[in-house]
């Protein structure tokens, strides 16, 4: 995947980075052309602006001001986590989620490449902002070579003197549900990388029972610029109700797949073209990843890619992903393959997991295929509408999220298909790349 940057032109700030058409979290790359190290990290931003003791309410409201909403999925907004978090009894605890599970996203993965140091030292502003006295980094078990990037990168920052909370990084089996935020308090307190039922949620009691603040690498970049240049600066770029930049990774059939930092708020057929325009005329476009939704190319054109935005149209951000279908492409297939690796993914734990989901699979692979019966549909529909909220995570939920946009996008096709004349394209290589990986069960949660 290419680093490249928005064609969404803006008026820059007179203070911090902005780099061509407003890149900034990738803005040193573009200036260097490589990895920025220790050094070069300094030079351009100077150490992480610490708040003195008992001034880590300082920064929160600048973060409240900005507007910072998480990059991991939901969108949360980051000053309310900080501030709860903070006013939480016992010392608190910070958590970098680096997992990125998406399949289809590389945008954590490639910031933590070429800008790792922002994001530690966003990790080390949060924690000055909540009183933490340790900081976890989870990564993929499947990344080594990042581990060990990022280890010497910790290494050259404690001779430096910058961490004055000592880091610790975890390598997780890389499971779909692994990167969910109970997850990561479960592995980090010695169980295993699965979801645990909720409440209580992290942010009352987490690691070892305490306080715990989960963010997304990227989010806490971004607080690292704002904790340097302030909320008027970040909110400079972006729209009114979702300000600031986001990093996209943006796949599927456009000449130019790649991770792109775009303004929020830029309508999605205008993200499109900054990875150079559909290779082919547009069906249809996956927005948020595999627990995402299925828009018409029509109506994905006009969207504004953010959470307001989104939310108008059905849909959420997600993991920051968008693949493009090409007209003609098969969508019940496409998403078929989604569900059967969702199903295998799941934790196993409850029995919407157990057996829900893979019923579900199970009828969207015989739509998708070929023999379906006259009782499919309503199976199909009723099944799908028992998935969410019943779960003990949102597994279920976004599975039936990408299920339900489906059926309603591709409308026309499950037509066709049910009476026995599935799509041409049905049996043609998939646009959206689904990992050939062991189930969970094969390689172990710990």
């Amino acid at each position: 995947m290419s680093a490249t940057q928005a064609t969404t032109p803006h008026s820059p700030a007179a203070d911090g980075p902005m780099g061509p058409y407003g890149s900034r979290l990738l803005d040193g790359w573009f200036s260097t052309g490589s990895p920025a190290d220790l050094d070069q990290h300094l030079h351009r931003y100077g150490p992480p602006p610490l708040p003195r003791s008992r001034q880590g309410g300082v920064l929160i409201r600048a973060v409240e001001e900005a507007g910072l909403t998480g990059r991991g999925g939901a969108a949360f907004p980051t000053g309310r986590k900080l501030r709860t978090v903070a006013e939480g009894r016992g010392t608190a605890v910070v958590v970098a989620n680096g997992m990125e599970s998406e399949p289809a996203s590389r945008k954590d993965q490639l910031l933590l490449h070429l800008a790792p140091h922002l994001v530690l030292d966003g990790m080390t502003l949060a924690a000055a902002a909540v009183g933490a006295d340790e900081i976890h980094l989870c990564l993929p078990r499947s990344r080594d070579n990042q581990r060990q990037a990022l280890t010497a990168a910790l290494v050259a920052r404690r001779r430096a003197g910058l961490d004055p909370v000592p880091v610790r990084i975890h390598t997780l089996p890389h499971h779909y549900v692994s990167s969910e935020e109970t997850s990561l308090v479960n592995w980090i307190n010695g169980g295993d990388a699965r979801p645990l039922a909720t409440p209580p949620r992290p942010f009352e009691k987490g690691v070892a029972g305490r306080p715990t603040l989960i963010d997304n690498v990227e989010t806490l970049a971004h607080l690292a610029l704002i904790a340097r240049y302030g909320p008027g600066w970040y909110r400079s770029t972006g729209a009114a109700d979702a300000p600031g930049t986001t990093l996209v990774t943006v796949t599927g059939t456009v000449h130019n797949p790649g991770v792109y930092e775009i303004p929020l708020g830029t309508p999605i057929g205008q993200v499109l073209g900054t990875a150079g325009g559909p290779a082919q005329p547009l069906g249809a476009v996956l927005v948020g990843g595999f627990f995402g939704s299925w828009l018409t190319a029509a109506d994905a054109a006009r969207t504004p890619f953010s959470k307001p935005g989104l939310a108008a149209a059905g849909a959420g951000p997600g993991a920051g992903v968008l693949i493009a279908l090409a007209e003609g492409a098969c969508g019940l297939a496409e998403t078929a393959d989604v569900l059967r690796y969702l199903a295998a993914q799941s934790a196993r734990q409850c029995g919407p997991c157990r057996f829900g989901l893979p019923a579900v699979a199970e009828d969207f692979a015989t739509l998708a295929w070929g023999g379906a019966d006259r009782e499919l549909m309503d199976r199909l529909h009723r099944r799908v509408g028992l998935l969410p909220g019943r779960g003990a995570c949102r597994h279920p939920d976004g599975a039936a999220r990408l299920a339900a946009t489906a059926l309603q996008v591709f409308a026309d096709d499950v037509r066709h298909h049910q009476y026995g004349r599935p799509c041409a394209a049905a049996n043609e290589p998939a646009t959206v790349t689904v990992p050939n990986l062991p189930a969970p069960e094969q390689e172990g949660w710990r």
